[in-house]
């Protein structure tokens, strides 16, 4: 039986159960992340669930695409250090571990409030994007992270920097109506995880981009 890419699975269902709550809002509002209800009726599966569900298409589309750039390499790493089986379970660890965890600053920060909800992806998706930065924080001649609406890439640990820094501040802020606390905390979620099963990352990394600062500087 050929070997089933967890990545496309999560892809497929995350895509099916999104659409599908579109049009049926008792699953949605049964699903949806509300830290009221999971404070009041202990309704604790939505901290999972609401990572299967997503406002829109243009919601939908760019965590998925985000979550499908990324993925390989993050998936590579773990198999070279746990084998095909054991970097897969790894691999879902970090993507199902991270829609938890990013959520818990949430909830305690709003399980008082019976008007909040959040939903998305997003915890677990930028948990991946920065177990690949932690992996490769500098990209190849040419290459990088493109941040619209900017014309030419960036190293993939600038990227890094930048998006914690505007995430805290914006999560501070709360301005809008983006779960900013669930892109901050899945992202150290994701480092996290990474230096607990790759310890020898953390020293990779500061050599990597050491080596790329003083070509440049």
């Amino acid at each position: 039986m050929p070997f089933l890419n967890p990545a496309l699975i999560l892809i497929a269902l995350t895509a099916g159960i999104s659409v599908y709550a579109w049009s049926n809002r008792s699953l949605l509002e049964s699903w949806i992340f509300t830290p009221f209800l999971v404070e009041r009726k202990r309704q604790w599966y939505r901290f999972i669930t609401s990572g299967f569900l997503h406002a829109n298409f243009a919601h939908l589309f760019f965590n998925l695409f985000a979550f499908y750039s990324f993925s390989p390499m993050v998936q590579q790493e773990y198999a070279s250090r746990y084998g095909l089986a054991g970097g897969t379970w790894c691999f879902l660890l970090l993507y199902l571990g991270a829609i938890i965890v990013s959520d818990i600053p949430t909830f305690l920060r709003h399980r008082n409030n019976p008007g909040y909800s959040s939903l998305g992806a997003s915890g677990g998706v930028s948990a991946v994007v920065f177990a690949s930065v932690l992996f490769s924080p500098v990209a190849e001649s040419g290459g990088g992270i493109y941040i619209f609406p900017l014309p030419i890439p960036i190293q993939p640990f600038v990227f890094g920097l930048l998006y914690l820094a505007y995430s805290y501040y914006m999560g501070r802020q709360q301005g809008d109506n983006i779960n900013h606390d669930a892109h901050f905390y899945g992202a150290l979620f994701g480092v996290v995880f990474s230096l607990l099963l790759a310890p020898s990352a953390a020293a990779e990394f500061v050599q990597k981009v050491l080596e790329y600062l003083s070509n440049v500087l």
